[in-house]
């Protein structure tokens, strides 16, 4: 981290040597040893030789700690060290220097030598702590707790990024030898970096002092002007460079020290130097302090003493790493403007993970950024946008809040924190959750959950409304936890000690300290005791976080069994209900606080072996760069575990003890996908694990326990209607006791598969006698805003069932049996059906017929589940079922089409089933004889007609081509269509089978159609665009095919039914051009005159034409437009030709158009023209 400029130091304190006042010359020291002496003064050699005697009692724990620290490998002999350096170490290590020089009127200079050379810190692991995102304390996959990389992209990547960390370079400019002038006075170390050339930069060399005081950097500063929260790769060189070659630093005292030696004269020629060597930089400064100390009533004379940068801290200083707030600050503003960004939200996580670090190096710095940190998240512009909209905020964002919170619960859990320290977080937590902006704690409203330190609620105040509950907040959690304290005796004993055991006594009551076994059980609202266990690892009290994670799983185990005696108790009664009210609202998994997420994770970190936590290393830097993967073991059993057990065995256990707890759904899309999102979580680590005999048992003795707890389990017979569903965690139990124990294995899948809150709806049961954890659930119907990913969960199970039943008809029976029962989604049933299907018909092997026929029976029930429904897949899904069908055999093929009303719609049956089980390629794919294929042939004409009768309109045609080959059944099929042509057919569907008719070589019936649908049509005289005049025209074509008498018997249909003059007109030419009855298609023949206008039928057909055109002209002329003129011409152009070929037509349409003169004389315009064009 670098200032913003090359500031000089503020001064740590004021100094005034001992020893120096104004009875004394300058430059006289009183009763001091000369220089050089190594004997503590007088009158204080008697105390600090007792101190370093009290030192000496640390020697054998410091040469540990310092091997454990990485700066001296095992198996390396170090020469003793000196009382001198033992006691300045533990010196240097705890106490300002201020304090050893109030304590010590007079201190020798060898002392204060080594007291200052102590003082630089020593590991370099707190340096790439202050240097770097990535040394993530919390990452179980490395060594010592040092991740290397988070970055998602693997190895390479992580290479590629950490060489881009300001630790990582700092080392390579250390390594390159860029580091130089390096001075140390006093608590001040000052030197400069030389940055390397490169392609489109130029050397550069950076100017970098450090302050430091009892092992810590204190305050950076460096000319680079690099903005960042952590320190620049320049102060990691010189730091390192002082760590790892401390006797090539030169070592001065504090410089007030130096000054004290002098005398008049050599003072004054210091300051005269001083100021000719950097005149440009000082001379101001140096003159205005000059005339400030000439002025006798100037403030700096009111002071006793002088400032001096290096002489350490002051007693009033607090003690810690140095930390650029103003630069945390403003990062984390800078992440949140970004939005919903990836990197943004890796930034932010990578923050917490660095929170997490420096508590767990019990760094107090972690508070302080947490406080950083939480006041910009807490002024983001965006969560009073959201408020107001009333919109929830984005997931990740809201992840990002649930850490923030579980972080304040950590801290406040600090076993060791100060009563003013958390009284001081007390008060700002209440600020921040007193903010009406401050986001709930299940992302939409309040919870009705109970007290952190308290029990669920029972009795009267169980069922009040959570209306008027306040509000849970995300800090609400650590509010309560200010409340908690470490000092109960039994807590203290538990996480203190491993021989903490009581074999005299126990007694079999709900609240006993100790187990049958005598061991320690912890009776504290889970979620909250697993919160301690969280903050004792966080702080970096692993031994005693895993002592009490042990004592909260003995007593969820405790509590197990007496849950199963209690159902046993009332198993009749609860069966005979039939239903249940006993719920927990507070689910172990999906919980704000994570609590078995918590236990698990304490004891896997338990049971890891690396061959390296085992043997210390030399450099902390050389192994930070090695990811090294980790096994799980079986290791040597704790003093409260049972024979066998291990820290894995119980790992597991509690994990499956967690997943299957029966708890409710909890309102709120956010809570409900948190739910399920932890469950996930949970499961993928447990699948990391390889399952050997001692968890298969453990994995059995859960089960068969999960399957007979009752209400109190997931898996039990009587759950709560509004229970989660557990088919994630039971398709896990699946898949792992499968190669083990089949049975139970079908046994608990089989369980699961229920989807209670899909069936209707129950009254609500009662219970005389509730548990500790049960209680009444409120009637509230909650919306299950994930039930399509439930559903999709219960569909995997299911599948997985199918797989694994693949070949065994016993089990295949029960899968189909329950999911027919269970699963209501009828596109879930119909993948499952598919999935089948795929199963069954792989190409190495012969089809599987079992398990085809489990795929028929699916996809019966999803004909049946939507036929009556609208789906947008029912064709995708008829056409399946036909394919599937085909593969079991003609059996198959023909019982669909028997029950085909129970399957489809008269269309689909005719349309899609029919065609494609008459169709060729299904011939060929079965092999069909012509037995076969006649039997299947009649099933679809019979199928055909039935349809037909049903549905004649749109199924009339499909059943005349399917009844094309046997006579009787067409017959049968056209007189449907006869007698549904007067009640319910259009004239479109008349027409299209009339045309069928004619192209199947039946003329007179196609005529007879096309007849009943003239009677069923209607075009206006402003139709001389609709659909139907082809269909027309053909009808007249077809009469006048016939002959004479049909043509006769068609235009009295065609005059009632069209009033266009221009389709008239049309018709009328059609029939003059040819003689009716001449040689076509038909091979007919009936004479070879053409008919006359004169006579009928065409002379009705004429009047008829003239007629329409008279009142088409007089509809027009209503409403026409100038612009409409010249196309209204043109139609009585058109009008004239068909009145001329009437035999008075002239006469007609001049008459006319003198009509239309008188009567239409105020459209001169108009009528000028039409005198121009007819006179």
């Amino acid at each position: 981290m670098a200032e913003r400029g090359q500031l000089p130091f503020p001064a740590k304190r004021f100094c005034c040597r001992a020893g120096y006042s104004s009875s004394c010359r300058p430059g006289q020291r009183v009763g001091c040893a000369g220089p050089g002496s190594g004997a503590f003064c007088a009158g204080s050699s008697s105390s600090a030789t007792a101190a370093a005697a009290a030192a000496t009692t640390a020697v054998a724990t410091t040469t540990t700690k310092t091997v454990a620290l990485g700066l001296l490998p095992f198996g390396k002999t170090q020469s003793p060290e000196s009382l001198l350096d033992i006691a300045a170490r533990k010196v240097a290590e705890k106490w300002p220097f201020q304090r050893v020089e109030e304590r010590f009127e007079r201190i020798p200079e060898p002392v204060q030598r080594r007291i200052v050379y102590w003082s630089f810190p020593r590991s370099e692991r707190e340096i790439c702590m202050y240097s770097s995102f990535n040394t993530g304390a919390e990452d179980p996959a490395t060594p010592g707790g040092i991740a290397v990389s988070t970055a998602p992209g693997g190895a390479a990547d992580a290479a590629a990024g950490e060489s881009r960390l300001p630790f990582r370079k700092g080392i390579s400019l250390l390594d390159g030898g860029c580091v130089d002038n390096v001075l140390q006075v006093g608590f001040h170390l000052s030197g400069t970096v030389t940055e390397p050339a490169m392609q489109s930069e130029p050397e550069t060399v950076c100017n970098v002092a450090i302050s430091f005081d009892r092992c810590k950097i204190t305050s950076v500063t460096c000319s680079c002007g690099n903005k960042d929260i952590f320190y620049c790769a320049h102060v990691v060189a010189l730091s390192l460079y002082r760590i790892r070659k401390p006797d090539q630093v030169k070592l001065h005292l504090p410089i007030s020290e130096t000054l004290f030696q002098m005398n008049r004269d050599q003072l004054q020629k210091f300051v005269q130097y001083l100021i000719t060597v950097h005149h440009t930089e000082v001379l101001p400064t140096a003159q205005k302090l000059a005339d400030e100390i000439l002025s006798q009533n100037s403030e700096i004379n009111q002071v006793h003493g002088a400032p001096d940068p290096t002489a350490g801290a002051s007693t009033d200083d607090e003690n810690c790493w140095h930390l650029d707030e103003e630069q945390v600050q403003e990062q984390v503003k800078l992440f949140l403007s970004q939005g919903g960004y990836h990197g943004s939200g890796k930034q932010l996580n990578l923050l917490f993970a660095k929170v997490r670090e420096m508590l767990k190096m019990r760094d107090s710095n972690g508070a302080r950024m947490l406080t950083l940190i939480t006041e910009q998240f807490m002024a983001d512009p965006r969560l009073s946008l959201w408020r107001q909209q009333g919109t929830a905020m984005t997931d990740k964002y809201r992840q990002l809040w649930d850490e923030l919170g579980a972080l304040w619960m950590c801290i406040v859990l600090n076993p060791h924190c100060k009563l003013e320290q958390k009284a001081s977080w007390l008060k700002q937590l209440k600020k921040w959750n007193s903010v009406d902006v401050c986001p709930w704690e299940d992302g939409n409203h309040g919870n009705e959950v109970p007290n952190l330190t308290n029990a669920l609620p029972r009795g009267e105040n169980a069922n009040q409304d959570s209306s008027n509950r306040p509000h849970r907040t995300v800090f609400t959690r650590a509010i309560e936890a200010c409340d908690l304290h470490w000092q109960d005796s039994h807590l203290q004993h538990i996480i203190s000690s491993n021989l903490y055991t009581n074999y005299c006594y126990h007694d079999d009551t709900e609240n006993s300290l100790f187990d049958s076994h005598g061991w320690p059980l912890w009776h504290e609202h889970v979620p909250t005791a697993c919160a301690r266990v969280d903050a004792l690892r966080s702080h970096g009290y692993p031994r005693e976080a895993l002592r009490l994670a042990i004592a909260i799983v003995n007593t969820l185990r405790r509590q197990q069994q007496k849950q199963l005696e209690m159902f046993q108790a009332q198993k009749k009664e609860l069966l005979h209900k039939g239903v249940t009210s006993i719920t927990n609202l507070e689910g172990l998994v999906g919980h704000p606080l994570d609590p078995i997420g918590t236990l698990f994770s304490s004891l896997m970190e338990a049971c890891k072996v690396d061959e390296e936590s085992f043997h210390g290393f030399s450099d902390f830097t050389e192994n930070m760069g090695q990811c090294k993967s980790l096994e799980y073991h079986h290791l040597p059993a704790h003093k409260f575990l049972e024979e066998g057990e291990s820290y894995l065995t119980l790992a597991v256990e509690v994990a499956l003890i967690g997943l299957g707890q029966q708890r409710i759904m909890p309102d709120g899309l956010y809570a409900q996908e948190k739910v399920c999102r932890n469950e996930e979580q949970l499961i993928s680590k447990l699948q990391e694990i390889e399952l050997d005999d001692i968890l298969v048992k453990i994995f059995r003795k859960q089960a068969v326990f999960l399957l007979e707890a009752g209400p109190y389990s997931g898996l039990g017979e009587v759950i709560h209607r509004e229970s989660v569903p557990m088919h994630t965690f039971a398709k896990y139990l699946f898949t792992s006791l499968l190669p083990h124990d089949a049975e139970l294995a079908y046994k608990t899948a089989l369980r699961v598969m229920r989807l209670l809150v899909m069936e209707s709806m129950a009254p609500s049961g009662d219970m005389s006698r509730p548990h500790h954890i049960a209680s009444v659930v409120p009637n509230r119907y909650p919306r299950w805003f994930t039930l399509s990913h439930i559903e999709s969960q219960q569909c995997e199970l299911a599948s997985t069932m199918l797989t694994a039943a693949k070949g065994d008809v016993r089990r295949l029976e029960t899968v189909l049996q329950s999911i027919q029962k269970n699963i209501h989604s009828s596109s879930h049933i119909f993948k499952l059906a598919q999935d089948a299907f795929k199963i069954a018909t792989v190409m190495e092997s012969l089809p599987d017929i079992t398990l085809l026929k489990v795929s028929l029976e699916l996809g019966l029930q999803v004909m049946r589940m939507t036929l009556s429904t609208l789906n947008w897949r029912r064709r995708e899904m008829v056409r399946w079922l036909v394919t599937c069908a085909t593969e079991v055999g003609v059996y198959a093929l023909d019982s669909i089409m028997q029950s085909w009303f129970t399957l489809f719609t008269p269309t689909e049956a005719t349309s899609i089933v029919a065609t494609t089980v008459m169709s060729n390629s299904t011939i060929v794919r079965l092999h069909l004889d012509c037995h076969q294929q006649e039997k299947l042939a009649g099933s679809a004409r019979t199928l055909a007609l039935q349809c037909a009768m049903k549905d004649p309109q749109n199924c009339a045609l499909s059943a005349l081509t399917l009844c094309e080959k046997d006579h009787i059944a067409f017959e049968t099929a056209y007189q449907i269509v006869l007698d549904a042509a007067t009640t319910g057919m259009s004239y479109s569907q008349l027409f299209t089978i009339a045309r069928y008719m004619e192209h199947r070589g039946y003329p007179m019936r196609a005529y007879k159609l096309a007849t009943l649908a003239m009677t069923h049509l209607s075009l206006s005289y402003n139709q001389d665009t609709h659909p139907a005049i082809n269909d027309v025209l053909w009808a007249c074509a077809l009469s006048h095919s016939l002959g004479k008498n049909e043509l006769a018997a068609i235009i009295p249909l065609v005059v009632k039914s069209v009033k266009c003059a221009t389709v008239l007109s049309d018709i009328l030419r059609r029939c003059t051009l040819t003689t009716p009855g001449i040689v076509g298609l038909h091979g007919r023949r009936n004479s070879g005159k053409l008919m006359s206008l004169d006579k009928a039928p065409l002379r009705q057909l004429l009047d008829a034409t003239i007629g329409a055109y008279i009142n088409t002209t007089h509809s027009r002329l209503t409403h026409i437009s100038p612009r409409h003129y010249s196309e209204f011409i043109e139609f009585l152009s058109k009008a004239r030709e068909t009145f001329l070929m009437a035999h008075d037509g002239h006469i007609q349409f001049t008459q006319f158009i003198d009509n239309l003169k008188q009567i239409y004389k105020g459209k001169k315009k108009l009528m000028m023209l039409v005198r121009e064009r007819f006179g």
